[in-house]
């Protein structure tokens, strides 16, 4: 990886050939950054990194991996890193449905743990795992293998991680038969909805679960209450917003669902620590004024 950041033009996150795979440098601690995962993993091969979901914070050093299993803000720094040893992240998705054709296709179908747990969790990756990465960041090397072998080696990444320690975990998050799937399907149409005022009631009703039971459970799930997780999704699309769109203030607040400027603002200046114009105007000068490296960042961000 160090070798590849070091040939590729331009800064970290670098993107790859392969969709949905970025490699991330960093040569020395940098401040929080927020972000939204989706389901993927993020290998640390050296450095260390620290993610932060509601008010869980995970550490993963060299040789272990971040696996997020659900759709969910986070905020996540580098720790250790400098320009002899930089921090070096391999970050690619996860594919729900290939994890759910390997799990159909295993002589013994893995059982989710318990009832609804954590979407994240940190695992060792070493032997088959680490094999199967050391193979995805040589296939850059041959772009037109990609097409053929890529499939594959995910696939492969699903296997071990389905008859891995964290199988049970892995199952949980995955598999369409796990106590978790009601709860992930109202997180989901939460997020499509997430500028429309929605009630706890009508997510539960989407779960088939009591008000309060889908409140516990999403909790558990994500670190956060439904309507922390819908606030984060507004502010963190309020910050593309104005950064890679230019909007101000008032057109963002109201275009992500607020009703009050001054509530948006106390609100932004809470998750972000400056308030809007003055945070979005910094972003904006440490980025450049070029709009699509603006949103490229965003977009990066958001994907790992």
């Amino acid at each position: 990886m160090l070798r590849y950041t070091e040939r590729e033009p331009g800064d970290s996150p670098y993107a790859t050939a392969i969709e949905g795979m970025v490699i991330m440098r960093s040569d020395r601690p940098k401040p929080p950054s927020h972000m939204i995962f989706r389901p993927s993993m993020c290998i640390v091969a050296q450095g260390t990194k620290w993610a932060s979901f509601g008010g869980d914070q995970l550490v993963y050093r060299a040789g272990q991996a971040l696996v997020v299993g659900v759709e969910t803000p986070s905020t996540g720094r580098v720790v250790e890193a400098s320009p002899g040893e930089p921090c070096l992240v391999l970050a690619f998705e996860l594919d729900v449905a290939i994890m759910r054709s390997v799990a159909e296709g295993l002589d013994v179908a893995p059982r989710s743990s318990g009832e609804t747990g954590r979407g994240v969790l940190v695992t060792d990756f070493q032997g088959p795992l680490a094999d199967c990465a050391l193979r995805l960041v040589r296939l850059l090397d041959t772009p037109s293998a990609i097409p053929a072998l890529h499939p594959v080696i995910m696939r492969e990444i699903c296997y071990w991680l389905l008859t891995g320690p964290h199988r049970g975990d892995i199952a949980r998050l995955t598999l369409v038969n796990s106590p978790s799937r009601p709860v992930l399907q109202a997180l989901h149409d939460l997020r499509e909805r997430f500028r429309e005022t929605v009630r706890v009631e009508e997510m539960a009703a989407i779960a088939r679960l009591s008000a309060s039971a889908f409140h516990r459970r999403f909790k558990a799930l994500t670190g956060m209450s439904p309507l922390q997780y819908q606030k984060r999704l507004r502010l963190l699309e309020a910050r593309r917003l104005m950064i890679s769109n230019a909007l101000n203030v008032e057109t963002a607040c109201f275009q992500v669902g607020y009703e009050s400027p001054s509530q948006f603002s106390r609100d932004y200046s809470r998750l972000f620590g400056a308030p809007p114009k003055r945070d979005a105007t910094a972003r904006q000068a440490a980025l450049g004024d070029n709009r699509s490296t603006a949103s490229r960042d965003l977009i990066v961000e958001e994907a790992a």
